[in-house]
């Protein structure tokens, strides 16, 4: 097997007693990388302090954020301040997001180009190394900036990616990838363009961390848990990255569906065209010895991080028996 992450964004919610106990174990357990997304729950890096500076030995990766909603600046400045409380056991997870998060939520403008991803990485490189940055790009312009004080050691950043382009882009630039609602199946097919763009840079892949979230519930009662995924599957089909990303890797006639309900307001209708191949793809429901054994299968098609993302189909708050009994199944 390989190392495994675990999401913690649920605990956001939790008291602090609480938060600390499950972070704790998870330490105890093995879990070698601690995720905290960025959405509606909370911020990435406040837990991550906690994360950090409450485990000795657990690393800590934002997965992800994006380089829109805080500048390359404040985000290197960021990630310095972990990567001193916690050397070597940090990574920057960044991506483009969407236009609901960028322009709806955050009233900033959302620009879908790898450039500015680039860029982001190359101003966020300089901020980390101690550098004097200076950049005048197409979304970015930094004038004589230079981080005071230590440099951080062993800050790593990975970049989300779905398509040829940005797998390509991450392999190219970055230390690692995070992936998403992906199969097995679909992994060596994504390896491929992060080697390409390997390749381009004449770099090896030697070292490079393929993580990829996998919804994860460990029950004997799949029904409720499968319902959840359903409606997690459909809402990312209404955004057109995933639906292509689904399309591409076999989902397209379930895609199509989904899209078609949604469009005329049939919002129960667009879960039900969520086909057991496509809930079996893309999540892990079961027992534990099952979810144990697939989890392996993400590992054996390529990943060198499999992320556990423990979810229970009456939501998230305290740490309820699901919850647990997922994290506790692993490693």
């Amino acid at each position: 097997m390989s190392r495994l992450g675990l999401t913690v964004s649920f605990f956001n919610a939790l008291p602090l007693d609480d938060f600390f106990a499950v972070v704790r174990e998870a330490e105890d357990r093995g879990y070698d990388t601690a995720w905290s997304g960025e959405v509606t729950a909370g911020d990435a890096f406040t837990p991550l302090t906690l994360i950090a500076t409450h485990t000795r030995r657990l690393r800590v990766a934002t997965g992800v954020v994006p380089v829109q909603t805080r500048t390359p600046v404040l985000l290197g400045l960021t990630a310095a301040a972990l990567g001193r409380l916690a050397p070597d056991r940090v990574a920057l997870g960044l991506g483009l997001s969407s236009p609901v998060v960028v322009e709806q939520w955050n009233g900033v403008r959302f620009n879908r180009s790898l450039d500015q991803l680039r860029e982001a990485v190359q101003i966020i490189r300089g901020v980390l190394a101690g550098e004097r940055v200076t950049v005048d790009g197409k979304f970015y312009r930094v004038r004589n900036f230079r981080l005071s004080g230590s440099v951080p050691q062993g800050v790593k950043i990975y970049l989300a990616a779905l398509g040829p382009k940005a797998l390509a882009l991450a392999g190219e630039i970055a230390d690692g990838v995070l992936l998403n609602w992906i199969s097995p199946e679909t992994v060596p097919q994504s390896i491929r363009h992060l080697t390409a763009g390997a390749e381009r840079a004449k770099r090896s892949l030697d070292g490079f961390e393929i993580a990829a979230f996998i919804r994860t519930c460990v029950t004997d009662d799949p029904g409720p848990a499968r319902q959840w995924l359903a409606r997690e599957i459909t809402a990312y089909s209404t955004v057109d990255a995933y639906a292509e990303f689904f399309r591409s890797s076999g989902f397209a006639a379930e895609v199509d569906a989904v899209r078609a309900a949604w469009s005329t307001g049939d919002r129960a209708g667009a879960v039900r065209q969520v086909s057991d191949r496509f809930l079996d793809g893309l999540g892990v429901v079961g027992p534990a010895e099952f979810c144990r054994a697939r989890i392996g299968e993400f590992a054996r098609a390529g990943l060198t991080m499999p992320v556990v993302f423990p979810f229970s189909p009456d939501g998230g708050g305290e740490p309820k028996p699901a919850l647990l009994r997922t994290i506790r199944t692993f490693p």
